[in-house]
């Protein structure tokens, strides 16, 4: 009897025991996190039932009932942007991100800038982005630190404040380009390339100066990419791009008309461009020559209309 009992009781503790190892394998597997709060109930709508409008009613009643509020107002925006709620998703974050913590701005901000660039909403990302790289120059990103942690993927990775910086770059220009404003973006990817350098930017700069009919210039870049001569060179889309920008040049046989620059003046915020200016001094104190065009509008102080 007392054999039997054990035996039973050994069998259930086996069986507690393999559930309990089943149910942490399937949140594992589907990278939802363990509990039963509104939170947990909102992720498990989102990648189980594949249920975004019933995550997003869900992330609601989490972010009122204060369970992880940074997490549930980041994943909603996320969930809103992908079902095409995007200025809905642009007004959530913009009144709830008062509620989450100090380290969370930073990746809200991060949010909006997408929210901004899926919308068409090009003022407000030039002006997200410049806000974030003044806070850089100012030395007030990343908490002060020179390094943050990101992710991508599911995998975390650091990221150098140079990085931050070349990245940033990277979208002001993109959203110059969207304006369009070329001239503004090939002055932003050229400091983005002195900080960070990769192929991506190397083919946006190329097409900001291919705008200009300056194919000389766009050639020598584009090069730089088609020959192996910059990081991400070896990316099939980066090298497929700039092989397609060298044969628009070739096939080029007149200069296109300039784009018009009336009322053009990057200077918006004279502290803006000391800032860049200041950076580039003490990470590239080799090619620290400014620009010609930053030459130009340093004697300039009307408001930036760009």
């Amino acid at each position: 009897m007392e054999a039997a009992a054990a035996a039973a009781g050994s069998s259930r503790k086996c069986s507690a025991n393999g559930g309990k190892k089943e149910k942490d394998l399937f949140h594992v597997i589907h990278k939802v996190p363990a509990g039963d709060g509104p939170y947990v109930k909102a992720k498990h709508a989102q990648l189980v039932q594949k249920d975004p409008e019933a995550a997003i009613v869900w992330f609601w009643k989490a972010i009122n009932a204060g369970d992880k509020v940074d997490s549930a107002l980041k994943d909603m925006a996320v969930v809103m942007k992908q079902i095409d709620r995007t200025e809905e998703a642009i007004e959530a974050v913009k009144s709830f991100r008062g509620r989450c913590s100090k380290q969370a701005q930073e990746s809200l901000d991060n949010v909006l800038i997408d929210l901004y660039k899926k919308c068409g909403k090009v003022e407000e990302q030039i002006e997200l982005i410049k806000r974030k790289l003044r806070l850089i120059y100012q030395g007030e990103a990343f908490n002060g630190k020179p390094t943050k942690t990101a992710r991508s993927h599911g995998k975390k990775f650091q990221v150098s404040v140079k990085q931050e910086t070349s990245r940033l770059l990277g979208n002001l220009g993109w959203a110059y380009m969207q304006k369009p404003n070329y001239i503004a973006a090939e002055v932003v990817y050229q400091k983005a390339q002195m900080i960070d350098p990769d192929a991506n930017k190397a083919c946006n700069l190329a097409l900001c100066l291919i705008k200009q009919a300056r194919y000389d210039e766009a050639r020598s870049v584009l090069l730089d990419v088609s020959q192996g001569r910059l990081p991400g060179s070896g990316d099939v889309k980066s090298r497929s791009r700039a092989e397609e920008l060298l044969m628009e040049v070739k096939s080029r046989e007149t200069p296109d008309e300039l784009t018009d620059m009336l009322g053009f003046n990057l200077d918006e915020d004279d502290d803006f461009v000391k800032g860049l200016e200041k950076l580039m001094s003490e990470w590239a104190p080799s090619r620290s020559k400014r620009l010609p065009i930053f030459e130009e509008i340093s004697s300039f102080r009307d408001p930036l209309t760009c």
